[in-house]
Order: C-alpha cells, then sequence, then structure tokens
C-alpha cells in the first residue's frame, strides 16, 4: 500500500535527522577492523603470508642457506680445493660428546686405514682409544674471502694432527662438507643470476607486448610460442656445449647464467602482457600519456609496480628451475667445469652406480638440492596466495 500524500500546501514529511553531523562515525569500526582498512596493499601481503606456515619456514631455511653460502670461506672447515691423500673416499666420522662414560664435549674418532688386498679397497677402521676434540674459531687453512680479503678462521677445525670428514671424502680426498657448502655458492647465485636476466627479458618484452598490442603483440606472441615449443633440455645441451673449452670458469660461469635466463622469459612476460593489457586503459595510464609521458615511463612507474607481488611470486617460482638446470648441465659434464665446484659438479662425480654403491656419501650434494628446491616451491606458493590479500 502506498503512503498518503500531504494534502495541497501542506510541508513534505522528512525524516532527516536533527543530530550533529559526523563524517567519520557513520560506522563505528573495531581497531582491529580500522588496523586493515587503513593497512597498506604489502602490510596485507605480509599478514596474509605469515599465515601460510610452510611457507615461511622455507623463506627462513632459504634465507639460512644463502646466509651460509655468503661466509662460505668461515663456516667450511677445509678450503674446498685441500686434498687429504691419505684418506681417499673415506667414510664420514661421526660426532661424540661421551668417551667412556665420560663428557668429553664434540669429539672425533681418528680413522686407520688399510689396504684390502683382495678387492684393492681402501677400508678404514675407526680407532675409539683416542678421542680427538673438535676446535671452535680457529686458524686453518688459508683463504681469500670473496677473493679480496685474505684469511684462516674458521667456524670449525679439524682436530690438532687429526682429521674432521663430517660427509666423507672424494676420490681426491677432498671433505665434501667443505665443497658442498662452497658448491652452494655458485648453484644458488646461478639460480639468482638467471633469473634476474629472464626477469629484465620478461618486463621488458611482455610490456611492450601488452602496452602496444596489435601486430608488436602478435608477433612477440608467436616468438613465446616457438620458445616455448623448443625442448629446454636439448637446446640447453646445444647451447652450453658450443662455448669453447678454452674460457675461463668464469666466463663458463656467465655463459651458463646467460643460457638458463634465455629459456625461462617466456612464461613471466605473458604474465605481464596480461596484466598490461587490462591497466593499460585505465585513466592515471591515460593521464600519464595526455602529459607527455613517453611509453618506457610509463611501464615502468606506473604499470609494473602496481602488479610487482605477482612478478616476484612468478620469480621466485622460476628459481629452482634454474638451480636444476644447472645441476642438470654440470652433472653431465657440459656447464661448470672444475676447478670450480657447484652442486653439479660434485654429482659429477657420482654418475658410476658402482661408485655409487662403495661410497654412498658420493650423493650427499642431491641433499641440499632437493630441500632447496622444494623450499623455493613453497615460497613461492605462498607469495602466490599472499599476492592478491584481497582474495
Amino acid at each position: 500500500m502506498k503512503p498518503a500524500l500531504p494534502p495541497d500546501g501542506a510541508p513534505l514529511l522528512h525524516t532527516a535527522s536533527t543530530a550533529p553531523f559526523e563524517p567519520y562515525a557513520v560506522e563505528r569500526m573495531t581497531p582491529e577492523q580500522e588496523r586493515v582498512y587503513l593497512a597498506s596493499q604489502w602490510q596485507l601481503m605480509w599478514w596474509k603470508f605469515r599465515k601460510h606456515r610452510l611457507a615461511v619456514i622455507s623463506g627462513v631455511f632459504i634465507i639460512l642457506m644463502y646466509l651460509t653460502v655468503i661466509f662460505a670461506e668461515f663456516l667450511a672447515p677445509y678450503h674446498y680445493t685441500t686434498r687429504n691423500t691419505d684418506f681417499i673416499r673415506a667414510p664420514r666420522q661421526e660426532v661424540h660428546l661421551f668417551h667412556e662414560g665420560r663428557f668429553l664435549g664434540p669429539f672425533v674418532y681418528p680413522y686407520t686405514q688399510r689396504l684390502n688386498m683382495e678387492n684393492l679397497k681402501r677400508e678404514y677402521d675407526i680407532d675409539r682409544s683416542r678421542p680427538q676434540p673438535i676446535r671452535f674459531f680457529c686458524r686453518g687453512d688459508d683463504y681469500d674471502f670473496w677473493r679480496l680479503v685474505p684469511g684462516n678462521l674458521h667456524l670449525v677445525c679439524p682436530p690438532k694432527d687429526g682429521t674432521l670428514f663430517l660427509l666423507g671424502t672424494d676420490r681426491l680426498g677432498r671433505d665434501m662438507l667443505s665443497r658442498i657448502i662452497y658448491g652452494g655458492r655458485i648453484s644458488l647465485s646461478i639460480g639468482l643470476l638467471g633469473v634476474g636476466v629472464s626477469f629484465i627479458l620478461g618486463v621488458i618484452i611482455g610490456g611492450i607486448a601488452g602496452y602496444y598490442g596489435g601486430k608488436i603483440d602478435l608477433f612477440i606472441q608467436r616468438v613465446i610460442e616457438i620458445v616455448q615449443s623448443l625442448p629446454h633440455i636439448p637446446l640447453w645441451l646445444a647451447l652450453a656445449s658450443i662455448m669453447p673449452p678454452s674460457w675461463s670458469p668464469l666466463l663458463v660461469y656467465f655463459g651458463i647464467t646467460m643460457i638458463l635466463g634465455l629459456m625461462d622469459w617466456t612464461g613471466l612476460a605473458r604474465a605481464v602482457r596480461s596484466k598490461l593489457l587490462s591497466l593499460r586503459e585505465e585513466d592515471y595510464v591515460v593521464a600519464a600519456q595526455l602529459m607527455g609521458a613517453k611509453p618506457a615511463r610509463i611501464i615502468g612507474l606506473h604499470l609494473v609496480p602496481g602488479f610487482m607481488s605477482h612478478l616476484i611470486a612468478s620469480a621466485t617460482i622460476t628459481v629452482p628451475k634454474t638451480i636444476l638446470g644447472e645441476t642438470a648441465l654440470s652433472f653431465l659434464g657440459l656447464g661448470l667445469r672444475p676447478p670450480i665446484t657447484s652442486w653439479g659438479v660434485m654429482l659429477n662425480e657420482a654418475q658410476n652406480v658402482n661408485v655409487v654403491a662403495l661410497y654412498p656419501w658420493l650423493l650427499y650434494p642431491v641433499v641440499p638440492v632437493i630441500l632447496i628446491i622444494l623450499a623455493f616451491n613453497f615460497l613461492g606458493d605462498g607469495l602466490r596466495d599472499a599476492a592478491d590479500p584481497y582474495r
């Protein structure tokens, strides 16, 4: 039923409140609601990322791994080139705290070596009568910290007149743990540098395709499809095999980085293109164009920062692919070569199944590879969920 209208000439009824107007008191928010309402996008991302416990643990693990390889010279018991010719392919030494019921602190039992004349194999026996205390913050092998500062201070050193092979030794008597720590510097840095190359190419090429569209976009998309259709591993092998053997280890390092970076930019380029296609018609982009801003400035300062969180998540997921690529190339003998050491170079010695059966500790470098790849994948999942905090 419609309400009755007032008679002609009578004032219209209204329901306006006579209370003083308070623009910020229309709806009272709790402190928690106000905190969320006033938070920036990066704060919302951080709050959502913290709820992903596995991603947080993975992030902490990755930070610790990178800190470890940064201070590899200090943390490794030996220099990665130090050879112990009396202990070739020696098994790992276990750390003990108690000897015959007495607490002695961290120590190891020394090896006694003998040659088995039946199979000509070196065999090592543990001498449990002579505990050898492990030294901490001690002087050991000389090194050049990042090839800049000479030093010989180590966190852990072998006992005096003793050895400390926590993960065993390789065919040249080099400590496996020290080489894994040094090798992580190469493998992890190639992951970041390779992703940096692909990130730059993806943003530039994807930005051009998404901003201009039309025939330029059509041409770039066909190029991306051609690159994606090529099998990556055979192409990696082909590109790595054309590097001259006379190249220095540093040139080989940068060559492998460029090869890995040039193969992983296509997915990021398409992500950038799709975002720019949806954002290029926004009012602030049109305003920048009317003010005379150049396309490079619009893309770099106005469009890309708007979805930088998505780019970071995509780049994080790409890092393990690059690490796996370097490991695969070095494992096959087409990547990095000695004297540079990486996890892939170390695994190259484990190609022979018979050797692995006799000396299984040669496979230890695969453990950090698996852990770091899982950590990056979990971190990428957490960042990808947190990149859209309003979902």
